[in-house]
């Protein structure tokens, strides 16, 4: 299990999360990154991007990005209070350039990344701009933020969503994958859970958000296959290299966030999944029950404001 989830904090003196493509070495983990800190007004990060395409998540906070390399640019990013507030907008950065993110004013910030055989533009997603998508029904209900999915934001092979699960509910549900190319049906795509966890208005001082996330099978003669059922808390990583995963579960009292990201190396982007057949039928019920009527989410109290992490 160390090798596909990795604790808050695990990353290194500059970020608290630091997931490399290519990282960690076992086989079949090459095509997506993701590095995630909070910073403090003024405070800043920088990163070549290499042959490497980013896309700037404001978790929490506002940051502005500056880019050189070619010509120099400035993205301007608003953000949100914390992740249970809507959508965010979110700033693209091409390979071959240098990108510096400026917090203006306390914040937290993710960089996903994914190797790119080509350069798009420079560009910033308001967050107007972003598809907000209900998606489930009953306990399956969640909420999806289409950030960077094609058709959204022009990229090489980077795909980007969050999805808020809330409390009591699942997500990721039915169990899915998307790890061999089948043209029109399937995507071979690494994906990368980010994690944060809010508990609900009235939990005690002492309440401990906690969430659950599971990923098996995906297994061949060269590789083994995935057996992965994590608890996670707010800052945890799950990767997915590949197998079925699902589902994400929030406890009741506990509203579960996570950020998405996926790439690989097909020639089309494009997120194609399939249902594992032993529980695709788990879909039919859903037409006969309503969306929770807590979604959607959009400016929480401030009692449900993303606790600090470390």
């Amino acid at each position: 299990m160390s090798a596909w989830v990795r604790r808050a904090g695990s990353g290194d003196a500059e970020w608290d999360v630091r997931i490399e493509p290519g990282q960690p070495t076992e086989p079949g983990w090459r095509h997506t990154g993701l590095l995630v800190t909070t910073l403090d007004d003024g405070a800043s990060r920088t990163l070549p991007t290499g042959d490497r395409e980013v896309v700037v998540v404001p978790l929490s906070g506002s940051f502005t990005v500056h880019v050189v390399g070619g010509e120099t640019e400035a993205i301007e990013l608003a953000g949100r209070p914390h992740v249970l507030a809507g959508p965010t907008d979110v700033g693209y950065v091409p390979r071959d350039r240098t990108l510096t993110v400026v917090a203006r004013g306390v914040g937290r910030v993710a960089l996903a990344c994914a190797p790119a055989r080509h350069a798009f533009p420079v560009c910033r997603v308001p967050a107007g701009d972003v598809p907000v998508e209900l998606r489930g029904a009953g306990a399956c209900s969640r909420q999806v933020h289409n950030l960077g999915i094609p058709g959204v934001l022009e990229a090489d092979s980077i795909i980007v969503c969050e999805v808020i699960t809330p409390a009591g509910n699942w997500s990721s549900y039915p169990p899915h994958k998307h790890d061999e190319e089948r043209p029109g049906r399937e995507t071979a795509l690494e994906e990368i859970y980010y994690v944060e966890v809010v508990a609900e208005p009235g939990a005690p001082p002492g309440a401990e958000p906690v969430g659950y996330l599971r990923n098996y099978g995906g297994g061949s003669g060269l590789v083994d296959p995935v057996d992965t059922l994590a608890e996670v808390r707010s800052g945890d990583v799950v990767l997915v290299p590949r197998g079925w995963h699902g589902p994400a579960m929030a406890p009741p009292g506990y509203h579960l966030y996570y950020l998405n990201v996926m790439a690989g190396p097909g020639p089309t982007r494009a997120w194609l999944i399939r249902d594992d057949p032993a529980h695709a039928w788990v879909r039919d019920g859903w037409a006969g029950q309503p969306v929770d009527p807590r979604l959607p989410f959009g400016t929480a109290p401030a009692s449900q404001a993303a606790p600090a992490i470390p």
